[in-house]
C-alpha cells in the first residue's frame, strides 16, 4: 500500500483551516491550481471528497472533518517532537460535545466520567441553546449533542436519538423550609407542602414543567410560585438561598442533598426528567462516542 503523501496533507490542512482556496495560495506563495491538485491527489489517496463547494466557500465533508482531526494531530505532534527530544508525544483522540446551555451540569460530568482523567483523550464541550447546537451538529463541528428532549426528525434530517436515562423529579428545600411546614411531624406529603409553601420552577416550555402543571390541575392546587427559571444551575442555587422549594431531579443537587444542606421532601408522581444523546447517521461516527454510548469506553494500552 502507497504511504500517505505528508506534503498532500499539510496543503489540505492549510485549506481546511483557512477556508478559502485563494488566500490559502497566497499565503504558500502556490497557484490556486497547483494547490487544487495538492489536494486532489490526496482526495484520491483516500477515495473520498473533503471539500464540498457551497457557492464560493469550501466546506469539509464527513471525511474531511475526520482527516483534519488526524491531521490537526499529527501537526501537532510534529511541533511536539520540535520542542523537545526527551518527551514522547502521544496522539490525542478529540469529542466535541454540545450541551443544552440549561441541562443539569452533575448530569453532564456523569456521562462523561468514562472519559475524564484519559491522557489520549481531549473533551471539547460546549453549550448553547438546541437550535444552534442541531446546526453544528448537522455542520459535523460537533459529534453529539446532550439534550432534555429529542429533536423532531423528518425525512430531510438524520437525527437519533439515544435515551440514556430518566430521573425521577422532586421538590427539594432546605431542612429549615421543610421543618417550618411540618415541624411537629417530619416531612408534610408533597401535596401539602405544594399547597403552602413557594415553589421555585423550570420555564413553561420544559417537559418537567409541563407535567408539574398538569399534576396541579389533577390536585386542584394553585401553587405559589416564587420564581421560574430555565437554567437547572440556577433553580439549585435558589433552592440553596431557600427562596422556596425546588422542582428539580435530584442528580442536579446530589451534592447538597448528600451534606444535608437540602432534603427530598418526596418525588412528584407521574414527572420524570429524561436525558437524550443525539447523534447524526454518519458514514464514519467517532470510536470514543460509539463506545460511550454502550458504555464501553476502551481503556488505553
Amino acid at each position: 500500500m502507497a504511504a500517505l503523501n505528508y506534503h498532500h496533507l499539510r496543503y489540505f490542512w492549510a485549506v481546511a483551516h483557512d477556508g478559502n482556496l485563494t488566500r490559502t495560495a497566497d499565503r504558500l506563495n502556490l497557484t490556486q491550481s497547483a494547490l487544487s491538485v495538492q489536494i486532489r491527489k490526496l482526495e484520491e489517496r483516500l477515495g473520498h471528497d473533503l471539500f464540498e463547494r457551497r457557492g464560493r466557500q469550501l466546506h469539509l465533508t464527513e471525511a474531511g472533518r475526520i482527516a483534519l482531526d488526524h491531521a490537526d494531530t499529527i501537526f501537532a505532534t510534529g511541533d511536539e517532537l520540535l520542542g523537545t527530544l526527551q518527551q514522547t508525544g502521544r496522539a490525542r483522540q478529540a469529542l466535541r460535545i454540545g450541551a443544552l446551555a440549561t441541562l443539569s451540569r452533575n448530569f453532564q460530568v456523569e456521562f462523561l466520567r468514562p472519559l475524564m482523567g484519559r491522557n489520549d483523550i481531549e473533551i471539547i464541550l460546549r453549550s448553547g441553546s438546541t437550535a444552534e447546537l442541531l446546526r453544528s451538529l448537522e455542520a459535523l463541528s460537533l459529534d453529539v449533542l446532550l439534550l432534555s428532549s429529542p429533536p423532531a426528525r423528518d425525512a430531510m434530517t438524520s437525527f437519533v436519538a439515544h435515551r440514556l436515562a430518566e430521573q425521577p423529579v422532586s421538590l427539594v428545600g432546605t431542612p429549615e423550609r421543610l421543618g417550618r411546614a411540618h415541624p411537629a411531624d417530619g416531612i408534610a406529603p408533597f401535596a401539602a407542602l405544594l399547597a403552602t409553601q413557594p415553589v421555585v420552577l423550570p420555564t413553561t416550555d420544559s417537559e418537567i414543567r409541563l407535567g408539574f402543571d398538569a399534576l396541579m390541575d389533577r390536585l386542584d392546587i394553585r401553587p405559589q410560585i416564587a420564581a421560574e427559571v430555565e437554567d437547572m444551575a440556577m433553580l439549585r442555587l435558589l433552592a440553596r438561598a431557600d427562596l422556596g422549594l425546588a422542582v428539580l431531579p435530584p442528580i442536579v443537587v446530589k451534592d447538597e442533598i448528600a451534606a444535608g444542606t437540602l432534603i427530598e421532601a418526596g418525588q412528584l408522581p407521574g414527572i420524570a426528567a429524561a436525558f437524550y444523546a443525539v447523534t447524526m447517521e454518519r458514514r464514519f461516527p467517532n470510536p470514543l462516542l460509539r463506545e460511550l454510548l454502550h458504555g464501553k469506553v476502551p481503556l488505553p494500552d
